[in-house]
């Protein structure tokens, strides 16, 4: 099932204008994820809004909005205030300029979003503009407003649609001047760039986000696993650095060599991985995946059954090896 529309109003180019939904291009659902509980009970942490002065406890009704000027003094902010002052925006998405793709530093990219047509209506005019930007090689620029918050977002074609991602406003990005100021100039040799650029093309290749795997996400996936079936859990040592000062040219010849070793079964992995995805595509799994393993053991088959079995407090659990793309 898709996830919900995170905003939903108009898109307008002028004159044209088409009723537009948008939703999130990205989501960590599927990630492990951890509640708090408390250690002596088992039972999982609740948190309360309460009075910081009273202690006592606050109903939302009595909750309100407000603005820090100095030590215990704030100014109010009513909901109807927030409303009067809400923009154009809050229900349409107005593109007001044209720019090239490059000129965007990377920098000032929030998230993406997918924004499609909302409803059997206005397809015509939503193919109008995306054609348009499609057309001209260009990104349009527009603002939406999320959460209450006036939004820059930057819109191209993807495929049928439009994608827009968030750009961050200039009051938000740092200058780099206050800490590559104190970056000492180095002079390198022909040498050591050679070296450098050999290890460069022996890594280089195309970008294919499918084949990245989240190495921690699989050991908290793992460590679950031996926890749930009450495997034992071997400490993990922890390297010692050498602290000796190695040259700069022999490091570099060292990792050309290891990369010359190593491509031969990088490529392999590569294929590997390639063949099965060819043989088995891979499920999308809604909301977070359910990746841990049945325990077996002492009940054998018919503890594992029990275990697999869908319980009012907890989903259902099943084995999978789907690699996990890195988030």
């Amino acid at each position: 099932m898709a996830p919900r529309a995170n905003w939903k109003g108009f898109l307008r180019l002028s004159l044209v204008t088409c009723p537009v939904a948008l939703y999130p291009a990205t989501s960590d659902t599927e990630k492990v994820s951890f509640n708090q509980i408390n250690r002596k009970t088992g039972h999982r942490i609740k948190y309360l809004k309460v009075d910081a002065e009273t202690g006592d406890e606050v109903t939302s009704e009595d909750i309100v909005k407000g603005y820090k000027v100095d030590t215990d003094t704030y100014i109010e902010v009513t909901k109807d205030e927030l409303d009067d002052i809400a923009l154009d925006s809050t229900h349409t998405i107005e593109i007001d300029e044209f720019v090239p793709k490059t000129d965007i530093d990377s920098r000032y990219l929030i998230r993406p979003y997918y924004l499609v047509p909302d409803g059997k209506v206005g397809h015509d005019a939503f193919a109008v503009i995306r054609e348009t930007i499609r057309s001209m090689d260009k990104v349009a620029i527009g603002r939406v407003v999320l959460t209450n918050r006036e939004h820059i977002i930057a819109l191209e074609p993807l495929k049928s649609g439009l994608m827009g991602t968030l750009l961050r406003y200039p009051y938000e990005v740092r200058s780099e001047s206050e800490y590559f100021d104190d970056i000492q100039d180095v002079k390198l040799t022909k040498d050591m760039l050679d070296l450098a650029k050999h290890i460069v093309e022996k890594k280089s290749g195309a970008f294919e986000p499918e084949l990245f795997e989240d190495h921690y996400e699989t050991a908290l996936i793992d460590l679950i696993n031996k926890k749930r079936s009450g495997a034992p859990i071997a400490a993990k040592s922890t390297p010692k650095s050498s602290g000796n000062v190695i040259n700069l040219m022999d490091a570099l010849k060292k990792s050309l060599a290891t990369e010359k070793d190593a491509a031969p079964k990088a490529k392999v992995a590569k294929e590997t991985k390639e063949t099965v995805k060819a043989k088995k595509p891979k499920k999308r799994v809604e909301g977070q995946r359910e990746m841990l393993l049945p325990i077996s053991g002492k009940g054998g088959k018919d503890a594992a059954a029990k275990e697999t079995a869908p319980k009012k407090a907890d989903k259902p659990v099943r084995a999978t090896t789907r690699t996990k793309k890195a988030g």
